[in-house]
């Protein structure tokens, strides 16, 4: 008997099941081909308006796909909450969930053992992965050079599998750089990314300061020292009678004149208000028309219109100013200060650079690349590298790359499995197998035998070298410590926790319900 109402549908037991295995399956296949540092390239294309994005990006691609099944929408969760969270291994974590799945599949399919043995078994396991990981972490905080080292390998490790992996050297300088300027912050707000089309992608480079894309107004000043900056988003049109909607009747143009005149009378009591703040720069989130740009030229301030709204936000932020609407207690205005403001080039283009920012850890990183597409790759790229050195400064633990963390990780599950009695041991059995095709799908990417190299390096890790990994350049096993590839423990420990979290979630699943779908009324 059906209960439920009309086009409503329901999924029980096995199928729904089955359901959710094959959903998760799914898009784990699809992204892990783009995994590690000979990962492929995704195109995506929008249907609307056929604009394209050429990434390797786990998360840009999740966001961009649009998904039916309910399981694979969970995947997509947990890989934005991972780009949120940490910055990198959007593509990790939702491999490592879709092989818990698969392991779990088999166990619940072909051994019948039931869903929640196998919640049990996995939770064992992960608990023993994290110890594993947290007992190979090393933290170097204390010895300023060898952090640097550090932080310099991670931001390596994380742009060797990006667009920027020819130039990794480069950007992981700059992205270090950039950080460490932030002196402990995580708020990557201080540091802006320009992306200008032209050039190549080492003619990026990391500037001290602000860089504002925008053009000085005519007859303003071109460059002033010891700038004091009044950020405001404000109208600064004199032709138009505020009052929207409104309709004048004039019996005659002498009327008419009298209300631009009065108009204009209003505007210079403005701008003389807003002279009156003692300011040599204004920075205007609206246009500035004509009558008003001369009046503060002769005032000698420089005049900045139609500054996008993050450009005016973060500005702000930088300069230790506040945006201002109002004009009546100059008092109450906080003014925003710099050294230097004044015009710079880039490539063809104007824009405009305030140095000696009252944020000192302010910066900008310019990236040219040849074509739209290889800047806006660069720019996720270089956000990723940012994101992951930003938590590693704060926590400040380390691991290794390059499938060694994961190898180390199913070695200590395969030892806690010989101890867990019951069906549960094969669950425990079966993270273990996940973990090692971490590893595997490196090896597969690089067209390397991956049977053979991850047979190698689970040899290497029984035999006490615990730093042995995947070399990707040789197709070999080696030190991974030696060789650099470091990650981020915090980046790590996060992919195993979300990963076995929604495999867990995943497991419980036995029944999907559809709503009706929504009548839409033909008028």
């Amino acid at each position: 008997m059906n209960v439920f109402a009309d086009q409503a549908t329901e999924e029980r037991g096995e199928n729904a099941r089955l359901s959710s295995f094959v959903g998760a399956m799914a898009l784990g296949d699809l992204v892990k081909s783009t995994l590690g540092p000979k990962g492929m390239n995704k195109i995506l294309q929008s249907a609307s308006n056929a604009s394209i994005t050429v990434t390797n990006d786990g998360a840009t691609i999740l966001k961009s796909i649009h998904l039916d099944n309910p399981a694979a929408k969970i995947l997509v969760n947990i890989s934005k909450v991972q780009d949120d969270e940490v910055g990198d291994g959007t593509t990790s974590v939702c491999v490592l969930a879709s092989e818990l799945l698969r392991e779990a599949e088999k166990l619940v399919t072909i051994q019948k053992i039931h869903p929640q043995t196998v919640v049990e078994g996995f939770r064992i396991a992960s608990k023993a992965a994290l110890q594993a990981l947290e007992g190979s972490a090393v933290d170097n905080k204390s010895d300023e050079k060898k952090f640097r080292e550090d932080l310099f390998n991670i931001a390596r490790t994380t742009l060797s599998s990006k667009v920027l992996s020819q130039d990794k050297d480069y950007f992981a300088n700059l992205a270090v750089d950039a950080v460490l300027r932030l002196k402990g912050s995580t708020d990557l707000e201080h540091i802006q990314i320009i992306k200008k089309v032209g050039g190549k992608l080492t003619d990026s480079y990391l500037d001290e300061g602000f860089i504002l894309d925008k053009t000085i107004a005519t007859n303003s000043p071109k460059r002033i020292e010891n700038a004091k900056i009044l950020i405001a988003n404000t109208s600064m049109d004199t032709d138009k009678i505020k009052i929207f909607g409104a309709r004048v009747r004039v019996d005659g143009t002498g009327k008419l004149a009298e209300l631009e005149r009065a108009e204009k009378e209003k505007m210079k009591a403005k701008v003389q208000a807003i002279a009156s703040h003692g300011i040599t720069c204004f920075v205007n989130r609206q246009l500035i028309y004509n009558y008003p740009e001369s009046l503060l030229a002769e005032s000698g301030i420089m005049s900045i219109e139609h500054a996008d709204f993050e450009g005016v936000e973060r500005l702000a932020l930088v300069t230790g100013g506040e945006i201002a609407s109002t004009f009546d207690a100059p008092d109450k205005v906080k003014i925003g200060r710099c050294d230097v403001i004044e015009e710079i080039m880039i490539g063809e283009d104007k824009l405009i650079k305030f140095s000696g920012v009252a944020a000192g850890q302010a910066c900008t990183v310019v990236l040219r690349g040849a074509t739209s597409q290889m800047v806006e790759e660069a720019e996720r790229s270089l956000h990723d590298a940012l994101s992951v050195l930003s938590q590693t400064v704060k926590e400040t633990r380390v691991t290794l790359g390059g499938g060694c963390a994961e190898m180390l990780m199913s070695c200590k599950v395969d030892e806690a499995a010989r101890t867990v009695k019951g069906k549960k041991a094969l669950a425990v059995e079966g993270f273990a197998r996940a973990l090692r095709q971490m590893p595997t799908i490196l090896a597969d990417n690089g067209g390397y035998d991956s049977s053979d190299l991850v047979t190698k390096l689970r040899a290497a890790h029984y035999e006490g070298r615990s730093d042995a990994g995947l070399d990707m350049e040789n197709g070999d096993i080696a030190s991974m410590r030696e060789l650099g590839v470091t990650e981020s423990y915090k980046l790590k420990k996060q992919v195993v926790v979300s990963a076995s979290e929604a495999a867990e979630m995943i497991l419980r699943v036995d029944n999907i319900l559809r709503s009706t779908p929504r009548r839409r009324e033909a008028h």
